[in-house]
């Protein structure tokens, strides 16, 4: 089994973990599930009305009673491959005949089985934090006691992380707070403990001293850290801003890595996201396993890597579960799951633009498009390049589809992305289209372009365009007489 540090694993973190991952090496596990529903929780009435669809919308799009759930409600029941407790069992039995079969279930179903995994991975003196709100973690702490507590490990705190951000309501108390459950192994565990420091006095009247705390990290040590964290969201400003919409501060998660962990310990995030846990991990100097489901997460975290630490950081990161022949290519395209039945157009569309390119999310008239990438055609302007992948099927009508999609989009450029061989009408069609002259860079490019799968895997094809601000860098050393880089290069 592969349990190599600093990996992302792309696929679902279930079958990671019980596939790859040994037990008793993790130092410290923290999660941050899909979960993050702001409304009054009425599904355990069956009760979703017309008013509060939408607010539940990212919840029961990701959480439904489905084969997935069910299959997992059952290997619980049958206690498959004796993997769950006694408690854990009555507990979802029970959780069944409350809540009945919805998506509340299938949340909790879904959480107690990597739960009970993460539990095995953590070494005897490990740590483990549960991230949720307040819509259901009076349900998460019965599993989490049912997984921890009745073999041999313990509940630590209930942290509330508090925030001013957000809007106020007319008709209840605004919802300023989630909550951190933290676990351990055993009652041996890593806990950096320092002494609290005071910061100044004032009278007030009383002649006495007063300690004053700031709400963020390092004005005052582990110690003086109750369990309250009033630590601000990540402003629309704030230079940490990646554009996923649950991305934590990296401040919440450098509190929590060096509270429960030590440089050279081993940190894992099972649903790793935009990856703020792994770049904390980084920054703080410790071993780290990312997993998560979507292409889109992977991507995003290896140009956090870049961007924070350089290339040669995200470029020794070990990925697991990426496609790196055709046989895995095609794998990843016949998925019949439809939680990732989208991700080989994902996959397809990042690692041509380097991940560069806007994921499309398809509606409507245009759902043909799978991304939007933009490059720099002037020092003050831009212009798009619209991309489409498909696994098979693919004829001369897609082409000329794709150009209407090219024209109705007013891109300047249009990439179609296909896994099976293309026809020589294919190619006509899109020659037919003519030339796009970049003329910042004084070079043409075919204005729709056929890449094959098997081009990029065997090949290294990427997109040579250069993107954004490159553009100006390259255009520099063209005057010079130098060769223009690619897209991803260095100027």
């Amino acid at each position: 089994m592969l349990s190599e540090p600093n990996v992302l694993y792309y696929g679902d973190n279930l079958e990671v973990l019980r596939k790859y991952i040994r037990e008793g090496i993790v130092d410290l596990c923290y999660i941050d599930p899909p979960f993050n529903s702001k409304r009054t929780y009425n599904q355990i009435y069956n009760n979703i009305g017309t008013e509060d669809r939408a607010q539940s919308q990212a919840f029961t799009d990701t959480w439904t009673w489905d084969d997935h759930a069910m299959e997992g409600y059952q290997e619980i029941l049958d206690n498959a491959g004796g993997r769950f407790t006694k408690q854990t069992i009555e507990l979802i039995k029970g959780l069944s005949n409350v809540l009945g079969k919805g998506s509340l279930l299938a949340y909790l179903v879904s959480i107690t089985l990597r739960v009970t995994e993460i539990q095995r991975v953590l070494k005897e003196t490990g740590s483990f934090y549960l991230h949720c709100d307040p819509t259901a973690s009076h349900y998460l702490k019965l599993v989490l006691d049912a997984v921890f507590c009745t073999q041999g490990g313990d509940f630590g705190n209930e942290i509330v992380w508090c925030y001013k951000s957000g809007g106020a309501s007319k008709h209840h108390f605004a919802k300023k707070h989630d909550i951190i459950f933290r676990y351990t192994k055993s009652n041996k565990f890593t806990f950096n403990y320092e002494k609290e420091k005071s910061y100044g006095e004032t009278g007030g009247g009383q002649g006495g001293k007063v300690k004053y705390y700031e709400d963020e990290l390092g004005t005052y040590s582990i110690v003086g850290i109750k369990d309250w964290w009033p630590i601000s969201m990540l402003a629309t400003t704030n230079s940490e801003r990646l554009g996923y919409p649950t991305q934590k501060p990296e401040t919440l998660l450098t509190r929590i890595v060096k509270a429960s962990s030590n440089e050279g310990d081993l940190v894992l995030d099972a649903y790793c996201g935009c990856g703020t846990t792994t770049a904390v991990a980084q920054e703080q100097k410790r071993k780290w396993i990312g997993i998560d489901i979507t292409y889109q997460s992977i991507a995003l975290i290896l140009y956090r890597l870049e961007k924070q630490f350089g290339k040669g950081v995200a470029s020794s990161v070990k990925l697991d579960g990426i496609p790196r022949d055709m046989a895995s290519a095609q794998a990843l395209a016949n998925k019949k799951d439809d939680r990732v039945r989208k991700e080989f157009e994902k996959w397809a569309v990042m690692t041509y633009t380097g991940n560069r390119a806007i994921i499309h999310q398809k509606k409507g008239a245009d759902a043909g498009i799978d991304g939007i990438a933009y490059f720099r055609t002037s020092n003050t302007d831009n212009a798009k390049i619209i991309l489409q992948v498909k696994s098979g099927n693919v004829q001369r009508d897609d082409i000329a589809k794709l150009r209407g999609d090219m024209q109705r989009e007013s891109a300047a450029m249009a990439v179609f992305i296909t896994l099976e061989a293309p026809t020589a009408p294919m190619f006509k069609e899109a020659k037919g289209v003519g030339l796009y002259h970049h003329d910042l860079m004084d070079r043409n490019y075919d204005a729709i372009q056929i890449v094959t799968i098997q081009d990029m895997i065997e090949n290294g094809k990427v997109l040579d365009i250069p993107m954004s601000l490159e553009v100006l860098k390259a255009a520099q050393l063209r005057a010079a007489g130098n060769q223009l880089p690619l897209l991803g290069d260095t100027p």
